[in-house]
């Protein structure tokens, strides 16, 4: 099997995606908008490109792992973009999280000039990514999937198919993250309740954590919230504001209201009103503590 592979976007999941194939094994070509992301994968043995069509070879197997919409057309369909140089019969994975629209947009441009566009969006942290544990959402044409599939092993411990068509697997994505956003609002209303009654929000986090909801967003994001501890971010709060965008978008696509992803919206635009983009998005839970007169 050819181990090489390109691969677009060095951020703070595309960074240990990429390390995580190279220590598998893989000849890396990588990009990155800043150059200087590129510096650890190239003291690993990864081999950077001035930019994105050159991580591409023909027939290849390229990943993009990028913030949003924009950026992945941009990658992908600009001047010197990865479709200008992969070709006939290669595979674009795309693990951002994207709008359904912008990866059907993807996916048409890559039929017309015989290339396969895979929607990958992942579900886990960083430190998920940097130990091959991330869960995998699929949706795509059949024979690149199954040629993509030891790669999909490499990142993740497991993968969820979900068709041919690939804006499912994002829809899947917006999904999960409305319901992880859901939860964490749910925890900062449930924290600041038992706080403005005198109990230890951390000691709440704690007794639900091990009892109803043991479960990594209640473990894991749930102790963030319940310890006030929202830096470095892990996943920004403004990607949290574009996710939850998306999410109103593609309800409105579908005639369908989702009141609760309104308020959740409005949660994010306050945070970031307030300058607090750069946080993680558990710092959602700030505005509720605010909102009941705590600091």
């Amino acid at each position: 099997m050819n181990k090489t592979i390109g691969f677009a976007g060095l951020g703070n999941m595309g960074l240990p995606m990429a390390l995580k194939l190279v220590d598998d094994g893989y000849k890396v070509r990588v990009w990155n908008r800043s150059p200087e992301k590129c510096v650890v994968l190239s003291d690993r043995g990864a081999t950077p490109v001035p930019e994105p069509a050159a991580i591409a070879e023909p027939g290849g197997i390229v990943i993009s792992m990028l913030a949003d919409d924009t950026a992945v057309e941009d990658t992908t369909l600009g001047e010197n973009g990865i479709l200008s140089r992969l070709g006939a019969d290669g595979v674009h994975v795309s693990m951002s999280t994207i709008s359904p629209a912008a990866a059907a947009r993807l996916a048409e441009a890559h039929d017309m000039v015989g290339a396969c566009y895979v929607a990958a969006p992942v579900f886990g942290r960083p430190e998920a990514a940097k130990a091959g544990k991330l869960w995998i959402v699929v949706a795509g044409p059949e024979q690149a999937k199954q040629r993509v599939e030891t790669v999909f092993d490499v990142l993740g411990q497991g993968s969820f198919d979900f068709g041919e068509k690939p804006e499912k697997a994002n829809v899947v994505k917006l999904v999960g993250n409305f319901l992880i956003a859901s939860a964490m609002e749910a925890m900062a209303e449930a924290f600041t309740l038992a706080e403005k009654h005198g109990i230890d929000r951390r000691e709440i986090a704690e007794l639900f954590s091990r009892t109803l909801f043991p479960c990594p967003i209640y473990q894991n994001y749930g102790k963030a919230i319940a310890e006030n501890h929202h830096e470095p971010a892990r996943f920004k709060l403004s990607l949290g504001l574009k996710d939850l965008d998306l999410v109103l978008k593609s309800a409105a696509a579908g005639t369908m209201p989702m009141p609760l992803a309104d308020l959740l919206y409005n949660r994010f635009i306050t945070s970031v009103a307030k300058g607090r983009a750069e946080i993680d998005w558990t710092g959602l839970a700030l505005a509720v503590s605010e909102d009941a007169g705590l600091t």
